[in-house]
């Protein structure tokens, strides 16, 4: 099977044209090649496929197998893969997830893509379709138990289900120990990914994240945006302004325009291809 690596801002899944391969079993493929020690090593496996609702279909799976929704850094990089490869002609490219048909829009120098913003859509703040068990129509800073403490936590679903919290100090989390506490919780009853946000200024902040199905990950690009939405609802940002969201992998930019759709611009870049067997 013909690969390709490609990471956005830390963020690496493996890539494969299922124009040209045929992918059995996923699941499986999935495990096999994100393994860091005995495969290719990523956060996840990304099929590029046909559309019949929009010029490519991205099917996505995480490292342990599951099947993933969405996620921002990956259709930036399938956007630079399908341009790269001359797949496309079109610098507003329409990839069909399971969450939707998302439009980016590719960045390009001497013929090859760089960067990409994503019109991710209008984020889902409805306890139920999150979803949480959380009272209430909306999760904005409610109380959730870990263990023996408390949180102030505010949800939002990009696609897939988040949990955003504010934290003093992102590099003194122990994540190993937090995140499945949070993945696993009764409130969140399909898992969720949770982000631990330290507030730099109302246009930048630090952010971790630890993503169900592969737990830390460099950068998850609905996770910033939901937390560019959750630091709005909570007072902490303002709409409609240029979010700077700085992960271990890098940066991205988020804005929560007034039509109701977030915004997410990163990197694109590609690592290595090869064939594995």
């Amino acid at each position: 099977m013909e690969f390709t690596k490609m990471q956005g801002a830390g963020n690496d899944y493996i890539y494969v044209n299922a124009f040209k391969e045929q992918v059995k079993d996923p699941v499986q493929t999935a495990i096999r090649v994100s393994d860091r020690h005995f495969g290719i090593g990523a956060d996840g496996l990304v099929l590029i496929c046909p559309s019949e609702k929009a010029d490519f279909f991205m099917d996505i799976y995480n490292a342990d197998g599951s099947r993933a929704k969405m996620c921002g850094n990956a259709i930036r990089c399938v956007a630079k893969y399908v341009y790269d490869r001359g797949m496309t002609d079109k610098t507003e490219i329409a990839i069909e997830t399971l969450s939707g048909v998302k439009t980016i829009r590719v960045f390009t120098e001497n013929g090859r893509v760089t960067a990409a913003r994503v019109n991710m859509g209008a984020p889902i703040l409805a306890a139920r379709e999150i979803p949480t068990t959380f009272d209430g129509e909306n999760v904005v800073s409610q109380e959730l138990t870990i263990g023996e403490t408390d949180c102030a936590v505010t949800c939002v679903s990009m696609g897939n289900p988040h949990c955003v919290l504010f934290v003093d100090d992102v590099e003194a989390l122990d994540l190993e120990r937090l995140g499945p506490k949070f993945e696993r919780h009764e409130r969140f009853p399909d898992r969720i990914n949770t982000e631990f946000v330290h507030t730099v200024s109302p246009t930048e902040f630090d952010m971790r994240v630890w993503e169900r199905g592969s737990g830390e990950t460099l950068a998850c690009g609905t996770g910033a945006c939901a937390a560019a939405v959750a630091s709005i609802l909570n007072g902490r940002a303002e709409r409609d302004r240029d979010i700077r969201v700085n992960l271990r992998g890098g940066q991205l930019v988020i804005r929560w325009h007034r039509n109701g759709d977030v915004y997410m611009t990163g990197p694109a870049e590609e690592v290595f291809s090869g064939e594995i067997f």
